[in-house]
């Protein structure tokens, strides 16, 4: 399974510097922030698999940040606080929250906790890693791709775009969806960037980039990659 991307959103440094090197431990890459100005602009240039998130924040509430990232993405947020009221866990749950953590906790629980969601949510078999289109071949596992078994060059971020149309093949995704998940939930970027990066993998993959084959635009929509099932 490829490593995953945890975002700490929690203004307590020294649990967030314990948690980074706990879960670091077992495999994970580690981001912290410290308050949500900091949490919002990581958020529009990485991507992250799972969210830790305190509800009591410096300058807002992990309530009001859960639902502004609700607004654009659906990545899995934890609340980890020391609220634990019936209430506020139910208003963590309602608000697009999946898991409700109370303060104080051990590592271990956190470690299970976060496992079992990035289980639930991205656990696919090793086949599942390997697409394979024409005479194209993309290994979303070690990040490489061949074209008639010659090595293709790409971008880190052409390849992310790749990979996210790779793991949704033959379904339609909305420009929307890519600029989120590929440049960051809360992205400034200009649609016409995504369009330059597609362009740019047609001129990599496709034989005659201006009538491809596999990667195809969907009108008023977005783009698909399309391969024979």
């Amino acid at each position: 399974m490829l490593k995953k991307n945890i975002l700490v959103i929690d203004d307590d440094e020294d649990l967030s510097y314990i948690i980074t090197d706990m879960l670091e431990s077992y495999g994970y890459s580690v981001t912290c922030a410290e308050n949500s100005e900091t949490a919002f602009r990581l958020l529009s240039t990485h991507t992250y698999h799972v969210i830790l998130l305190d509800i009591n924040l410096p300058d807002t509430t992990g309530f009001e940040l859960c639902k502004e990232l609700r607004r654009v993405c659906d990545v899995p947020v934890i609340f980890a606080s020391a609220r634990t009221s019936e209430t506020d866990r139910i208003t963590g749950f309602d608000i697009g929250g999946d898991d409700y953590i109370p303060k104080p906790y051990s590592m271990q629980e956190l470690l299970s906790r976060v496992n079992a969601l990035v289980r639930r949510t991205y656990s696919v078999h090793d086949e599942d890693q390997i697409v394979h289109f024409g005479d194209i071949c993309v290994n979303i596992a070690s990040r490489t791709v061949t074209k008639k078994n010659q090595p293709v060059s790409l971008s880190l971020r052409e390849f992310d775009l790749l990979s996210y149309l790779c793991t949704h093949i033959n379904t339609a995704v909305s420009k929307e969806t890519l600029l989120s998940k590929v440049w960051g939930a809360f992205n400034e970027v200009e649609p016409s960037t995504l369009t330059v990066h597609i362009r740019w993998l047609r001129e990599k993959l496709e034989d005659d980039p201006r009538m491809p084959v596999f990667i195809k635009t969907v009108y008023k929509v977005g783009y698909i990659l399309e391969a024979a099932e």
